[in-house]
This record gives C-alpha cells, sequence and structure tokens, in this order.
C-alpha cells in the first residue's frame, strides 16, 4: 500500500473522502496536515507528479491564507517561495490531499476520484 491521505480530521471534505476510499476499500495511511505538514520537498515533487498549477495546493478559502493576503502576495513571487509558504503551515494546503503511485489528488471531487481511483492497485 502506497497511498498516502493528508487530511484535518475536522475538515467535512476530508471526511467524505475518506468515508469514499473507506467505501471503496481503498487502503491508505493517514498524515494529520497539522501534526506533519508537507515538506517543500515533498510539495515540489507532488506539484510537479500532479501537472498542476502550485495555486491549485492552496487552500484560498482558508482564514489562514486571508489572514497572510495571499491573494495579491502569491502574483509578484516565485514558484520556490510559493513551495515553502505551503510548508510553513497545513492549513495553508488545500486538502486532503491523495498521494498514489499515479496520481496526486488535491480537494474532494467525488467523480474524479471514482474516475481515477476504481480499480486502483491495492
Amino acid at each position: 500500500m502506497n497511498n498516502l491521505f493528508i487530511y484535518y480530521p475536522k475538515c467535512s471534505t476530508c471526511q467524505k473522502a475518506k468515508k469514499w476510499l473507506d467505501e471503496n476499500k481503498i487502503e491508505y495511511e493517514e498524515r494529520h496536515i497539522i501534526e506533519q505538514n508537507p515538506t517543500e520537498k515533498e510539495l515540489t515533487k507532488w506539484i510537479k507528479q500532479s501537472g498542476l498549477e502550485i495555486k491549485k495546493f492552496f487552500n484560498t478559502s482558508g482564514m489562514k491564507y486571508k489572514e497572510l493576503n495571499l491573494k495579491e502576495k502569491l502574483l509578484n513571487i516565485k514558484d520556490e517561495e510559493k513551495i515553502h509558504i505551503l510548508s510553513t503551515d497545513g492549513m495553508l494546503v488545500k486538502r486532503p490531499l491523495l498521494i498514489t503511485n499515479k496520481y496526486i489528488l488535491v480537494g474532494f471531487k467525488e467523480k474524479e476520484w471514482n474516475e481515477k481511483l476504481k480499480g486502483i492497485e491495492k
């Protein structure tokens, strides 16, 4: 089993994603995003693997994002600095994150998870 589920237990979207994984009998290792925030090295690797823009990894609806005025700040900084900011606080990272051998899924969209994960190696 190489699936890593990074989540925040109080997040309702994370709870739905976890329930979906359990109902679909997809094994995973849990990781609490606040207790074990993704590192710069992990984020760099996952962003590259995902093919997504870095901004997709930011929890743009979070209080911390708004407090730090990141919407403005992110416009004028390099990718390395954006990744560094993400690595400083789990509350800045969009969740849940599901890291599999094939996919990096950011946020829980049931349709996407169904398409990509049904039939995943268990």
